[in-house]
């Protein structure tokens, strides 16, 4: 079975003991290691895989084709992406007209930036820039970009770049709509047992749980030069209860998000029963 998640220390986390063959049953995983941006595109084209972890952003290209599953994904509270400068100030609609640093423009990040913008920033920014993730924060700092729109690991790094943050999105969702931020989705080819890769996926996040010491090696081998400090914090943030089952308050989120977004044009309007 084909799959492809990001080395990020929470899917590497959720992933391992399915990759080390732990989970009774469950078919040996041929594992690409992927960005999200780049899991996006694969999703969307011909890439041949069975299971991935997308942006939620991504879902609606692919909802035909690829089913949500209810584990495995990142959704949460007080893990949004954020938006950084190197000026200080707190104004958003300091941004208007500028250039700004996003790690794609098809991830969760950018959409709930569109919408924040869309509120916050009335002028609207100016230039978009999308480069990989690990390169914005170096752009803004630089003065190449005068600001970035940051997930991951930055939240614990920024001040490190000698950079502000100028706006929580995910703390003004929240306050905005009182729901978690849906960030990753896991999807798999509907062709499939979904029920079958639901519960491979489940075991391997109650496993890495019940044996967090069992996939350190593995999650710092893939972390990108994280300290293990980091790399924990990561975890801790990003695999919670929305990982072993999405629930009510999950998929409502799901739904608030896709269809705050489709009423404003930035992605495909989807059947919400397609979700399940």
């Amino acid at each position: 079975m084909k799959i492809a998640f990001s080395p990020c220390p929470n899917d590497t986390f959720v992933f391992h003991a399915w990759v080390h063959g732990l989970i009774p049953g469950a078919p040996k995983p041929d594992v690409t290691y992927a960005d999200i941006d780049i899991t996006n595109g694969l999703a969307a084209g011909a890439g041949g895989l069975d299971v991935l972890k997308i942006s939620y952003a991504a879902l609606p290209w692919v909802l035909n084709e690829y089913a949500l599953l209810p584990c495995g994904g990142a959704l949460g509270r007080g893990c949004g992406p954020l938006v950084l400068t190197a000026s200080g100030g707190n104004r958003p609609e300091a941004l208007a007209g500028k250039r700004v640093a996003v790690p794609s423009e098809r991830s969760t990040a950018y959409l709930l930036f569109r919408l924040w913008a869309a509120q916050q920033v009335p002028e609207g920014v100016g230039e978009i820039v999308v480069m990989p993730f690990h390169e914005i924060m170096p752009a803004v700092r630089d003065g190449r970009m005068d600001a970035g729109l940051v997930i991951h690991e930055a939240r614990f790094t920024y001040p490190t770049y000698g950079l502000t943050l100028l706006a929580d999105l995910g703390s003004w969702w929240e306050s905005d709509t009182g729901l978690p931020i849906p960030l990753g989705a896991i999807i798999a080819r509907r062709s499939l047992d979904i029920g079958a890769i639901s519960g491979w996926i489940r075991q391997s996040v109650e496993y890495a749980w019940a044996h967090p010491e069992a996939s350190r090696e593995y999650v710092l081998r893939h972390a990108q030069e994280l300290s293990p400090e980091v790399a924990q914090a990561h975890i801790n943030l990003y695999v919670n209860d929305f990982t072993a089952d999405l629930g009510e308050a999950g998929y409502g989120a799901i739904r608030a998000l896709l269809g705050r977004a489709a009423g404003e044009g930035l992605v495909p309007e989807i059947d919400p029963a397609a979700l399940r």
